[in-house]
């Protein structure tokens, strides 16, 4: 590119950008969701254009949030959900429900029992050593579960390959005897 000797990059206009500017982006549904409206199911993975905006006045330990929009792949119905950076997941906000999920419910109560077992072992030296022997016990119990699964398999797979061969060759005998008759 040429530039004249008299350039002056400071007297270039500036684009005056709105903070609440849309960009028009390519997503995936990121959970399994319902329309409100005609009850369609939109599963996970399910390709759109989607419209993507900064939300304003939120951010997550300076992250900011975005809100996207998609539309409906049977009625066109406006369905909106924001990004949760604290949660690393996404929050429905309006136009579809989101459909249950198992194993978000599972981790969730692990992270509740496990918070509550380590307050309980912050405050009481004792309940440390319970746990811990608690969980000695439960170990030993689980290796012990194992060996003898080992050892069952291990008698039921007694397999007697001396026995398998000359059988076979016991086999192939009588049928070249019958292929020569």
């Amino acid at each position: 590119k040429y530039y004249p000797p008299d350039f002056d990059p400071a007297k270039i206009p500036k684009l005056k950008l709105p903070k609440d500017r849309q960009y028009v982006v390519r997503l995936m549904a990121p959970f399994n969701m319902r329309c409100k409206t005609c009850g369609e199911y939109i599963y996970k993975g399910k390709k759109f254009n989607a419209r993507k905006e900064t939300v304003q006045n939120e951010a997550y330990l300076g992250l900011p949030i975005f809100r996207f929009y998609i539309k409906c792949t049977r009625c066109l119905a406006e369905i909106t959900f924001k990004t949760d950076p604290e949660n690393t997941d996404y929050t429905m906000e309006h136009g579809a429900t989101r459909n249950f999920q198992a194993e978000k419910l599972l981790e969730e109560e692990e992270k509740r029992l496990q918070k509550k077992r380590e307050e309980e072992e912050l405050n009481n030296p004792m309940k440390v050593l319970e746990n811990r022997t608690k969980d000695s016990k439960l170990e030993m119990e689980v290796l012990e579960n194992l060996q003898e699964l080992k050892e069952l398999n291990q008698r039921q797979a007694n397999v007697d390959f001396e026995a398998m061969l000359k059988q076979y060759k016991e086999l192939e005998e009588e049928q070249r005897c019958k292929e020569q008759e």
